[in-house]
C-alpha cells in the first residue's frame, strides 16, 4: 500500500466512526464520573471494544481499563484520562451533565471518545490485514485525583512491552484543528498543600488573652507564598495559588481552628521535590508569634510532562501527512498538572495538545471552569492524530 493511500484509508475509517464518536462523548458529557468512580463509563468502553472484536482489561482498581490491539512483540501505547470533575456544568445543550455539580469541565469527554475512535480505527484494519503492529489503549481513571491514576495502570503492568506513549489534551487557547506541539517541558509539577491551625479559641474583644486564629491563618495564606517565592531559585517558576479557606461560624467568636488549601505548582523537578521540607518548615516561622499550632500536610502530585524529542518527531509526521502542516502550532510550557508525567518516568513518550475553540470564536472558556464548551470536531482530529501516531512509529 502507497503512502498516500494508507493516510486516505486512515481519513475514510476516521470518518466511518466520526458520529458514533460525537454521540459517545455526548454521552458521557451526560454522565460524568469523579475520579475512581468511572464504573459506567468503563463498562460502556468495555462493550464497545467488545463489540469490535477485541479483549479489553479491566484495572484491577475496577474502573478504567487496557486494550491490546494486533500483535507485536512491543507496543506503542495511546492514552486517554476517563474522569470527570466536581464543578458544576454551564452547557446548554441536550447533553448537558445529569449529575449535581459533576462535570468533564476538562474535556476528558472529548480525550475518551477520541481515543476510542482510534481503537475502532484500528481494530478494523486490524481485521482487513493492515495493521502490523501492536497498539495499546490506555483508558486510564482517576487523572484528577492527585497523584494520578497512571500510577494504578503502571501497578498493572499497563505499560509492559511499551516502547513510547502519547496522549493528547484539549487546549481551548488553540482553533480547533491546531495541534500543538513542544519538545521538553510541557507541564508543570503539582502537589497539593493543606495547611491546619489550631489554637485555644476565644472572644473577638479579648484578642491578647487567646491566640487570634484568623489572623494567623490570612498572615499564613498571603505571606507563605511571598516567603516561598524568595527561597527558591525565581526560574523554577514555582507558585503556591490559594483554592480554599476555612474558619469559624460567628462574627464575635475567634475560632480554634482553621484551614487553607491549595496547590503548589513548579516548571523546575528539582525545585518541586525541596518544597515538601521547605513549605512546613516556612509554615512554622511565619505563625510563631501568633500563638498558634500548626500542621502541614504536602501531598505530592505529578511531576512535569517532558516530552520526548523522537516522539514529538512522530507527531510532527502524523499532524503534517493528515492534517498539514498548518496545523502544527508551538505551544509553552503551563503550570497545569498532567500525571501523563508518570508513564514518561518509565518510557519515552509525548503529549500533544489538541485544540478545541470554536472557530467563531476569539476566546474560550478555561478548563476547569463550568462554562468550557468544546468544539466537537475536535473529536475526529484526535481520533485522526492519535490512530496516525500508532501507525506511524
Amino acid at each position: 500500500m502507497s503512502h498516500q493511500l494508507l493516510v486516505a484509508d486512515v481519513l475514510a475509517r476516521v470518518e466511518a466512526v466520526r458520529e458514533e464518536m460525537v454521540d459517545v462523548r455526548r454521552d458521557l458529557h451526560a454522565h460524568p464520573e469523579l475520579g475512581w468512580h468511572e464504573v459506567r463509563t468503563t463498562e460502556l468502553l468495555e462493550k464497545r471494544l467488545v463489540e469490535a472484536g477485541l479483549s479489553p482489561r479491566v484495572l484491577p482498581t475496577g474502573t478504567g481499563l487496557i486494550c491490546d490491539i494486533g500483535a507485536g512483540d512491543s507496543c506503542v501505547a495511546l492514552r486517554a484520562d476517563i474522569d470527570a470533575l466536581p464543578v458544576p456544568d454551564g452547557v446548554d445543550a441536550p447533553w448537558r451533565s445529569t449529575i449535581d455539580g459533576v462535570a468533564h469541565a476538562c474535556g476528558h469527554d472529548v480525550h475518551t471518545s477520541a481515543l476510542l475512535g482510534a481503537a475502532l480505527v484500528l481494530a478494523g484494519m486490524a481485521r482487513d490485514g493492515q495493521l502490523d503492529r501492536r497498539v495499546r489503549v490506555i483508558f486510564q481513571p482517576a487523572e484528577e485525583v492527585m497523584p494520578g491514576g497512571a500510577l494504578g495502570v503502571i501497578a498493572a503492568g499497563g505499560l509492559d512491552g511499551v516502547r513510547r506513549i502519547y496522549g493528547l489534551h484539549c487546549d481551548p487557547r488553540l482553533q480547533v484543528g491546531q495541534v500543538g506541539l513542544r519538545v521538553g517541558a510541557l507541564t508543570a509539577a503539582a502537589d497539593r498543600i493543606l495547611v491546619r491551625l489550631t489554637g485555644p479559641g476565644g472572644h473577638t474583644s479579648r484578642p491578647h488573652l487567646t491566640a487570634d486564629l484568623v489572623y494567623a491563618l490570612a498572615t499564613l495564606v498571603s505571606e507563605l507564598p511571598a516567603a516561598l517565592s524568595r527561597r527558591v531559585d525565581p526560574r523554577a517558576g514555582m507558585s503556591l495559588v490559594w483554592g480554599r479557606i476555612t474558619s469559624g461560624s460567628a462574627a464575635n467568636a475567634i475560632p480554634s481552628r482553621g484551614e487553607a488549601e491549595g496547590t503548589l505548582r513548579c516548571l523546575d523537578a528539582n525545585a518541586w521535590r525541596l518544597a515538601e521540607e521547605l513549605i512546613p518548615s516556612l509554615a512554622e516561622q511565619i505563625v510563631r508569634p501568633y500563638g498558634v499550632e500548626v500542621d502541614t500536610e504536602v501531598t505530592h502530585g505529578v511531576p512535569p510532562v517532558v516530552n520526548d524529542t523522537t516522539a514529538i518527531g512522530v507527531l510532527q509526521n502524523a499532524v503534517h501527512q493528515t492534517l498539514g502542516s498548518s496545523a502544527i502550532a508551538p505551544t509553552d510550557q503551563s503550570l497545569g498538572g498532567e500525571d501523563f508525567a508518570w508513564y514518561l518516568e518509565h518510557v519515552p513518550g509525548a503529549m500533544a495538545r489538541l485544540g478545541v475553540r470554536h472557530p467563531s470564536a476569539e476566546t474560550a472558556a478555561d478548563l476547569h471552569t463550568p462554562g468550557f464548551t468544546p468544539s466537537e470536531e475536535a473529536i475526529t482530529l484526535g481520533t485522526t492524530v492519535l490512530t496516525s501516531v500508532a501507525l506511524l512509529d
